[in-house]
């Protein structure tokens, strides 16, 4: 098992990588003026789902 593997079924370490990853994004809009949030935003969610955090089970992303 390698380390994104154990990264994708730990939730709590997910969790906390969606807080980070949520409050780096704001940062750079931010610092931006939000001149590039679309470009922002699509770059966070290609490397949530890259790491398998877009998974979640909650029903509430549905």
């Amino acid at each position: 098992m390698g380390i994104f593997d154990r990264f994708k079924s730990n939730q709590a370490a997910r969790d906390k990588a969606k807080g980070m990853s949520d409050a780096a994004e704001k940062q750079v809009n931010e610092r931006t003026g939000n001149k590039y949030e679309s470009q922002v935003d699509a770059a966070q969610r290609q490397a949530e789902r890259r790491l398998g955090m877009d998974q979640d089970d909650s029903p509430d992303q549905q």
